[in-house]
């Protein structure tokens, strides 16, 4: 991999302002790829290899690290941004996804796999990271009307930033350059086989990762992507890439679903009680605007399943760390009535 220097790998006052006199000077890496049991990490001098240990603080892609002059780890740098999420199957875990990004390019393909309330779900997660969305709508080759799907997914929100792209194109990929600068980190988020692989070679100008065909009886992609990881682009930014987020489960994401559905929460505002439902109450704006047709009763449900779902998340990950500061309370106790009998 090319050397970079600091400005180059997405290095700005926010991370410098954290660095104190007594650590001045000790070499300062980004997390470039996460493994298993280690982290890739590059700094201006090159690439280094850190193992993963239990001590050390939990660490993504993306994220800032002071090594010592031997290469150890030392500090983590506090975050400008951070996209989480609650572990996939029934593991009552908190798992991170990407830190420092500074836009997200969320893919949808133009066929059987588009769905409005997985883009709305997408940009919950990128509004509550206070990071900007930009919608791709991909294999536009494919589809005999991209701009019906564009008219539907800009009906989200007219500020919404959608552009509509064929992967396998050059030139169409150039779209996508201005949020691509030097020092900017991209992210690509979206389901198994919406052509992220595919993008990245574009975006890269390389067959950096291998590419998948749809299947033809349900249009849905084969799962290609198999570990997150950074790369940097020829135009000057970082592409950074995650595997097809099969299972994604909002977790403290309460600001996020609100400003993916401001109309609603406008709206809410003017419900006659505060703690509307919007269901059959009677004064509530919500369903007054739906009965008047200024606002779909998809947007209305889909809000709904979507805050249920965050605040059950979060109720467990946070009943789970109860559990876990009682249990570790419990364990301090023993042992120091232990070494008072000693004593």
């Amino acid at each position: 991999m090319t050397t970079l220097n600091l400005a180059q790998l997405g290095w700005r006052p926010f991370f410098q302002q954290q660095l104190d006199l007594e650590h001045w000077g000790y070499p300062v890496c980004r997390v470039i790829a996460q493994h298993r049991n280690r982290l890739e990490l590059l700094c201006e001098t090159g690439s280094v290899e850190l193992a993963l240990h239990p001590d050390m603080p939990a660490v993504t892609v993306g994220d800032w690290v002071v090594l010592t002059p031997e290469h150890r780890f030392l500090r983590l740098l506090e975050r400008q941004s951070l996209f989480h999420r609650k572990a996939p199957g029934r593991k009552v875990e908190e798992q991170l996804i990407a830190a420092n990004v500074d836009t997200v390019f969320i893919l949808t393909s133009l066929n059987e796999d588009f769905n409005l309330n997985r883009i709305e779900r997408y940009l919950s997660l990128v509004n509550e990271a206070k990071v900007e969305p930009v919608v791709v709508l991909s294999k536009s080759d494919l589809c005999p009307d991209p701009g019906e799907f564009q008219h539907q997914v800009q009906g989200l929100d007219p500020l919404l930033l959608v552009e509509t792209v064929n992967c396998l194109d050059a030139g169409d990929v150039q779209k996508l350059l201005p949020w691509c600068g030097t020092g900017r980190t991209v992210a690509l988020m979206g389901s198994s086989g919406v052509g992220k692989s595919t993008l990245v070679n574009g975006l890269l100008g390389d067959s950096v990762q291998s590419t998948g065909a749809i299947r033809e009886n349900d249009g849905k992609g084969r799962h290609v992507t198999t570990g997150r990881s950074l790369h940097p682009m020829k135009g000057g930014g970082l592409l950074l890439d995650t595997p097809g987020l099969r299972e994604l489960q909002l977790t403290d994401c309460d600001d996020g679903v609100n400003t993916t559905f401001a109309e609603i929460t406008s709206l809410a505002e003017r419900c006659r009680f505060t703690d509307c439902s919007h269901g059959n109450e009677p004064g509530c704006a919500v369903q007054d605007a739906i009965s008047r047709g200024e606002l779909n009763p998809r947007r209305l449900s889909s809000y709904r399943k979507l805050m249920r779902e965050q605040a059950f998340n979060s109720a467990t990950l946070a009943e789970k760390r109860a559990r876990d500061k009682r249990f570790g309370k419990m364990i301090r106790s023993i042992l120091s009535e232990k070494n008072a009998r000693r004593n």
